[in-house]
Parts: structure tokens; C-alpha cells; sequence
């Protein structure tokens, strides 16, 4: 049996979560003579992180997996993506209670107004009283 060390870093693209874990990778061959791998952290069995990766956060299956040591770069690159700097002049939030002017935005074009709607003539049947109101819609 042969022991490996590695660790990998994880960050999940679902809600943002970053981690790192180091495990332990054993090469074993099986009774047939076929290699098969075992993935330990803290010497208890655990699945393959590269088959299907969980965030130990969200639960979210969206994980991405890096090479040791990557997970401040990642944070980095997950918070210019989601949480852009304002730029200067752009406007923020007003407190309650400013006072402030507001002017009333251009008019860009005059809408209908009221539209008259007929009354339903008597006598017409259910089917066209009812052909009737999808056609007002």
C-alpha cells in the first residue's frame, strides 16, 4: 500500500463558501489485482472529493476544485464578480426623512385613457356573451 498526501482547495459557486482539505490517498489493489483508491481525512474513510464535490456549506453541488493554497484567490475573484465598488457619483441610498427634490420624469408619449366598452346585447347566446369578453381582453 502506498500513501499519498495532497490537499485541494474547494469553493462553491452557489453561494460562495471556500474551503480547503487535505487527504490522505491510499493506492490498494483489490483481490483481482486491480488498483482502487481510498480518500481518508483524519484516518476515517471519506468519498472521493473529485467525483462529487459538496459544499459544506449550502449543500450545493456547483464545487470548484483547485490545487492547494487557491482559496484566497478564488474569495477574490468571487467578490470582484458579485460585489462591485460603486463608482464615485453614482447615486446611493437616500436617508428617510431627506428632503429631497424630486423632478418629474418627460412624459415620452400620451397613454389612451378609458376605453368605452360596449354592453352585451341581449339575446346572444352564452357562446358568443363568452366569445364577447375574450375579445375585450
Amino acid at each position: 500500500m502506498q500513501t499519498v498526501h495532497e490537499a485541494y482547495s474547494f469553493a462553491c459557486m452557489k453561494c460562495g463558501y471556500a474551503w480547503e482539505q487535505a487527504y490522505a490517498i491510499e493506492h490498494h489493489t483489490d483481490g483481482k489485482g486491480e488498483p482502487f483508491i481510498m480518500y481518508k481525512v483524519g484516518g476515517e474513510r471519506v468519498p472521493s472529493p473529485l467525483s462529487n464535490p459538496t459544499c459544506m456549506n449550502c449543500g450545493g453541488h456547483v464545487v470548484r476544485i483547485m490545487r492547494a493554497g487557491q482559496v484566497s484567490s478564488v474569495l477574490g475573484t468571487i467578490d470582484r464578480l458579485y460585489h462591485h465598488r460603486i463608482a464615485p457619483g453614482i447615486a446611493g441610498p437616500v436617508p428617510a426623512g431627506a428632503n429631497v427634490p424630486r423632478t418629474p420624469k418627460p412624459r415620452t408619449h400620451d397613454s389612451p385613457g378609458p376605453v368605452p366598452v360596449d354592453e352585451p346585447e341581449r339575446g346572444r347566446g352564452r357562446l358568443s356573451r363568452l366569445m364577447g369578453i375574450f375579445r375585450r381582453s
